[in-house]
């Protein structure tokens, strides 16, 4: 409302004239860098986060110690080797990951949840697709971070075991290939776990439901099959031992290398598979799962912040 005396439209008399602040907006003329580098970042971001990298120091404290519970048998096993001139490694690579899988299972199942469980807690995910990336990105993203993180995980002692038996002069070719097929096992461990975990993990929002389910899954199931190969090795019943191993992560691990790898069984009473027919049900239900799994995880964020 005017005040007596003034025009209306303009100031009164006194009062301070109207000023445009220029605060410096200008237009982005830089490249657009698009989906590529969103799901590279994305990647790159959650796989630092799964060693709590970027994060607070606490977030730090569990990764590094299951590292170091991951590496220092390795060191042990090589010290024992060197001083004692032993010919062969005292375990060998391809059983390394089934002997410390309580250590992979308790990085997956608090690093999984960490991954998405905060960002559907949050309804953060939502700001995900607003960006030029695709629900098909945000999965793969998360996916290969958490399968990387866990093949570093278990690479790092093989590494160690390779390098500190070329350091005592072991035979190099048997060493290499002995490495070799390790590694194999490691990434497909790695795959799988990483798949399962992630699909429980995105099931709920609640961070301990995620971690709770993900090491219940994988600690009755690796129990419940040791019980009962236990019982068919008292009955004497070796194929339906090999047979049992396809109802548990690990075991799918250990049938797999097994027979195709040719390494030691952890099996009571059998030596993996019980034929070839087995062997390749191993393989063929291994990569089901992974495929699987991506396929679950797809499913699940087709709905997510719609």
């Amino acid at each position: 409302m005017a005040t007596p005396g003034s025009t209306p439209g303009r100031p009164s008399a006194g009062s301070p004239p109207d000023v445009i602040h220029n605060i410096g907006y200008r237009k982005y003329t830089g490249p657009r860098l698009g989906r590529a580098h969103s799901r590279k970042s994305l990647f790159s971001q959650s796989l630092r986060g799964a060693y709590g990298l970027g994060r607070s120091g606490k977030s730090k404290v569990l990764p590094m110690l299951l590292v170091g519970a991951m590496c220092v048998p390795a060191l042990i096993l090589v010290a024992v080797t060197i001083f004692t001139n032993r010919t062969e490694l005292p375990l060998e690579y391809t059983r390394y990951v089934v002997v410390l899988q309580a250590v992979i299972t308790l990085f997956v199942a608090s690093q999984a949840p960490q991954s998405v469980s905060r960002d559907l807690r949050f309804k953060t995910t939502p700001l995900y697709f607003s960006r030029p990336i695709e629900r098909v990105d945000y999965v793969a993203a998360k996916y290969a971070a958490l399968a990387v993180a866990l093949f570093m995980l278990t690479a790092v002692p093989l590494v160690i075991l390779y390098v500190g038996a070329l350091l005592g002069k072991l035979s190099f070719g048997h060493q290499t290939a002995g490495f070799a097929k390790g590694l194999l096992s490691a990434a497909l461990l790695s795959l799988l776990f990483a798949g399962i975990s992630l699909v429980i993990a995105a099931i709920t929002p609640r961070r301990g439901f995620g971690v709770a389910g993900i090491i219940a899954l994988f600690v009755i199931t690796y129990g419940a099959v040791s019980s009962v190969q236990g019982v068919a090795n008292n009955q004497e019943k070796h194929d339906v031992i090999g047979w049992l191993g396809l109802f548990s992560p690990i075991t799918l691990i250990d049938g797999f290398q097994t027979w195709f790898l040719g390494a030691t069984s952890a099996f009571p009473g059998a030596d993996g598979p019980p034929d070839a027919l087995a062997g390749l049900v191993y393989l063929v239900a291994i990569l089901a799962i992974i495929a699987g799994t991506f396929g679950l995880l797809m499913r699940r964020y087709r709905k997510v912040g719609l």
